[in-house]
């Protein structure tokens, strides 16, 4: 039969080739309401701006037919408890920080970054195409939940301390709030290690029930108004050198997707990884200098403390993985990897980059 007649017989023309097709695209782009809490709050434009993103490129990919509701810290869950909420399918899907729950298990340390790990290029590299999406997601299935890429802050500052460090010893009895799982190297030194989430810092910096707090570094720091309570700011945070940010999704949820949206949710989380890059290396510098110009105290930890840690960071890493088969499977992964990496950083990244770092300064 012609194509002329068939249409004839059928009675299909245009408009009835156009009503054929609408039921085929509503049914492969269904719509579908999500809700993601965070674990920020809104004035840290550039951590809760990076789920806001996420959840805005899901909606213009798909015509606002896959929309994602934002929370910040607090308005549906605690911050520190985004986790929790995605699995056990409060919510669908949460941006946070996989270290927060360290205390469930060591290993969530991985999906965020552990003391003396990689750099931001190397960790993300691992997580992309070192095999570390899969070990991580392998463990994250055991809590109902699958990991998306959704952010990076690149390497962090020391923190804001009431008084100097100059000494190991004067770690000894430290309240200091620090995220995850770097606390537990802080307390091998003596100090008391306080996990907060980012809205509670200050109060607990200006009353004295801390003596010290870090968050991410001068932009985000600046805007929590650390500065005002603890003049003193070191770097580097050796616990973050690149500590990545993820959307933790519901697995029942992500199977029960289309792969369309699968693809689009996850490409989203890519863009607002890529943003949250760049904001960061262009907002800092900025801070940094404005934080300097009001009277805070830029310190280098010292050498002593530098080597303590990490002899303290090696210690802990190897007690774990002992008798943590999980632990030890992400540990030698990373490691491996970043390694590996490292080897190549330092022919060509690091002699150019401490060049041009000695002639910016010039």
């Amino acid at each position: 039969m012609k194509r002329r007649d068939f249409i004839k017989v059928t009675g299909l023309g245009a408009a009835g080739a156009a009503t054929l097709a609408a039921p085929a695209i509503a049914q492969s782009m269904p719509e579908i309401k999500w809700r993601m809490p965070t674990s920020w709050p809104k004035s840290l434009d550039t951590l809760y701006g990076g789920a806001e993103m996420m959840a805005k490129a899901v909606a213009e990919a798909t015509d606002n037919k896959f929309q994602i509701q934002t929370f910040a810290g607090g308005e549906i869950v605690p911050g520190l408890q985004v986790l929790d909420a995605v699995q056990n399918g409060t919510c669908e899907i949460g941006h946070t920080a996989s270290y927060y729950y360290f205390g469930k298990d060591p290993t969530f340390t991985f999906g965020s970054s552990v003391p003396f790990g990689p750099n931001m290029r190397v960790n993300q590299a691992w997580y992309m195409l070192g095999g570390g999406k899969e070990v991580l997601n392998e463990f994250y299935k055991s809590y109902n939940v699958t990991s998306l890429l959704a952010g990076n802050t690149g390497c962090q500052m020391g923190g804001w301390f009431r008084k100097e460090i100059k000494t190991v010893n004067d770690l000894k009895g430290l309240k200091f709030r620090i995220g995850g799982f770097a606390g537990k190297v802080l307390a091998k030194l003596g100090a008391v290690p306080q996990q907060i989430a980012g809205g509670d810092i200050y109060p607990a910096l200006e009353k004295g029930t801390i003596d010290g707090a870090e968050w991410v570094g001068p932009y985000d720091d600046e805007k929590l108004g650390f500065y005002k309570v603890a003049p003193h700011y070191y770097y580097p945070g050796w616990w973050e050198g690149g500590p990545i940010l993820l959307a933790f999704v519901n697995l029942d949820k992500w199977n029960a997707l289309p792969k369309y949206y699968q693809s689009v949710l996850e490409q989203a989380g890519h863009m607002s990884n890529n943003w949250m890059m760049a904001k960061y290396d262009q907002a800092n510098p900025q801070a940094l200098r404005r934080l300097l110009a009001g009277g805070t105290k830029l310190h280098a930890f010292p050498p002593e403390v530098m080597e303590a840690s990490f002899k303290a960071a090696k210690e802990l890493h190897s007690e774990i993985a002992s008798t943590n088969p999980n632990f030890k499977k992400v540990y030698e992964s990373l490691t491996t990897f970043s390694n590996n990496d490292y080897a190549w950083f330092q022919v060509a990244e690091l002699a150019y980059d401490s060049f041009m770092a000695r002639h910016a300064q010039s």
